[in-house]
């Protein structure tokens, strides 16, 4: 097919470090091409060069065409980017918080882009009517409601893995030829990945070509039928998606369920805990949640995107304050967290998903990071930089990144450094949100070994959210099942894993498998309110 993209020869400098070099890529129409490497390799810095844009202090050179537009040069961006972007080409970034307007309904956003890049002006209120069908068809590509109680609603109403959703929804509602799509699958519980897949097969069947940024090798192979692999901003290989990453012979068993010796007093508890979300008690997204923590042991909780586990993530940081039940840190009241002593903020450290808007652009992320070890622990300068560098590099981040600032960081790796933030506070209990969707198997392994070493040596207490069923498997100790805000199943990890008792918890498992073989999802929930971060 003609391709819809060209990129010939990219190069990106950022200073004397090389982000890309000479990269070459075509994306045709009607087909999904994925550009797959580890966190850092370049991939985000490749797609916004389709839009003919580059982060502050990058400099691009080399050719890409999109639409047969040259939106970048020898020199360059070219300024013809403006010509392309959203009416041929839209890009959805990996954190829908960047591209989510925080102030505004979704529906007013998704009307307006319709209209926007789809229909002539002046057309009246023939045209706002038109636009807002297509802005209502927009949401139904991507996986949500097109009712009005959905379009009334904000960004921060809801959860990550539906923000993900909108943020699709945005760009379908532009009309493009191509979808530029980076790491869509981050934050999305094993049903909605399993709808993604198929909604990215629909959308290549309908005509749209596809760049698929991922890590994720399984979305990879039931979607894309071509893959670039990129590491340190190089082409290492290209070709058919089945030829380079062929599917694993067998899936990898699952660890021995082995006794635990660990000790059962609670470092963290939740008794009979809810939440809401407007004031009156209105719109509860918790309903008598109870669980605890034990030194040095995991608890997981999982749950469909939306069932409310980042709002309890929330509730015990102290951050989400419209709630009752009791909290307890070893034994005492957990207040919210402006009214936490030092002792309790330092005790109990959170790190959520989306961490981009927690790093500050005008100092280095080093210089960030440190600054816990002085706040909480008073350390000098000098200290809490050596043991930051220390850890830095138990983390697989390097020297060189020390001296950058957070623009210049890819997801994983501001994601590794803001873990490494909460790690220099010594907690008690380490709550970690999603903290692996935006890394590749080796940095996730880096984080998990770390993890694993806090708890042996440390006795640290780990409260662990995610989707990846077998990393749960893996890492925690008990598990708690969350589904429309309630506790639907709980117990031993790999008890549950094996023998799950609630259809929720058989749905997610059946849903892993993304294969050809793989089983169509139940129809999906209506959205229910569960903020996010």
């Amino acid at each position: 097919m003609e391709p819809v993209i060209e990129v010939r020869g990219l190069t990106a400098l950022a200073g004397t470090a090389k982000l890309l070099d000479g990269v070459d890529l075509t994306v045709p129409a009607g087909e999904v091409t994925a550009l797959a490497g580890p966190s850092g390799s370049g991939k985000t810095t490749a797609a916004l060069a389709l839009l003919g844009e580059a982060a502050p202090g990058v400099r691009l050179s080399g050719t890409v065409r999109v639409g047969g537009v040259r939106v970048v040069g020898g020199e360059g961006p070219t300024g013809a980017g403006a010509e392309v972007r959203g009416r041929v080409v839209s890009y959805m970034p990996q954190h829908p918080a960047h591209a989510l307007n925080p102030a505004r309904r979704i529906g007013s956003v998704l009307t307006e882009l319709a209209r926007l890049h789809r229909l002539s002006r002046g057309s009246g209120a023939d045209g706002r009517s038109a636009a807002a069908g297509l802005a209502a068809e927009a949401l139904r590509t991507a996986g949500l409601p097109d009712d009005k109680a959905t379009r009334r609603r904000f960004p921060h109403q809801f959860s990550g893995g539906q923000r993900q959703r909108v943020a699709l929804a945005q760009v379908l509602a532009c009309g493009p030829r191509v979808l530029v799509l980076d790491e869509p699958s981050t934050g999305l519980d094993t049903v909605a990945r399993l709808r993604l897949a198929g909604q990215l097969n629909r959308l290549a069947a309908d005509g749209y070509g596809l760049l698929l940024l991922s890590h994720d090798h399984d979305l990879i192979r039931a979607v894309a039928a071509r893959t670039v692999l990129l590491e340190g901003g190089r082409v290492t290989a290209a070709g058919p998606t089945r030829e380079l990453l062929p599917a694993p012979a067998t899936a990898p068993a699952p660890p021995a369920a082995t006794a635990s010796t660990r000790p059962a007093r609670a470092v963290l508890e939740a008794r009979n805990l809810t939440a809401w979300l407007r004031p009156g008690h209105r719109d509860e997204v918790l309903h008598e949640v109870s669980l605890s923590v034990p030194e040095g042991g995991c608890t997981a909780v999982v749950g469909p995107s939306g069932s409310g586990k980042t709002v309890l993530a929330r509730c015990l940081a102290g951050l989400h304050e419209r709630h009752r039940g009791r909290l307890t840190h070893r034994g005492e009241p957990l207040p919210v967290l402006r009214h936490r002593t030092t002792r309790q903020i330092r005790g109990v450290q959170y790190v959520w998903q989306e961490v981009r808007n927690s790093f500050d652009d005008r100092r280095t992320v080093l210089e960030q990071v440190a600054r816990t070890a002085v706040r909480l622990h008073g350390l000098t300068a000098p200290e809490a930089e050596r043991r930051t560098r220390a850890l830095w590099e138990r983390l697989g981040l390097t020297s060189e990144h020390t001296t950058r600032h957070a623009a210049s960081l890819s997801g994983g790796e501001l994601q590794r450094a803001a873990l490494a933030r909460a790690l220099l506070a010594e907690p008690d209990v380490l709550i970690c949100d999603e903290i692996t969707t935006a890394l590749d198997a080796v940095s996730t392994g880096l984080v998990t070994a770390e993890i694993t070493r806090l708890r042996e040596e440390s006795d640290t207490a780990v409260l662990w959210i995610g989707h990846d069923l077998g990393l749960v498997g893996r890492l925690a100790d008990d598990l708690v099942v969350l589904d429309a805000g309630s506790v639907v199943e709980r117990g031993d990890s790999r008890t549950v894993l094996s023998s799950p008792t609630a259809g929720t918890t058989r749905l997610l498992l059946r849903s892993q498998n993304l294969g050809p073989a793989a089983p169509a999802p139940e129809a999906e929930r209506p959205v229910k309110g569960t903020p996010a971060p």
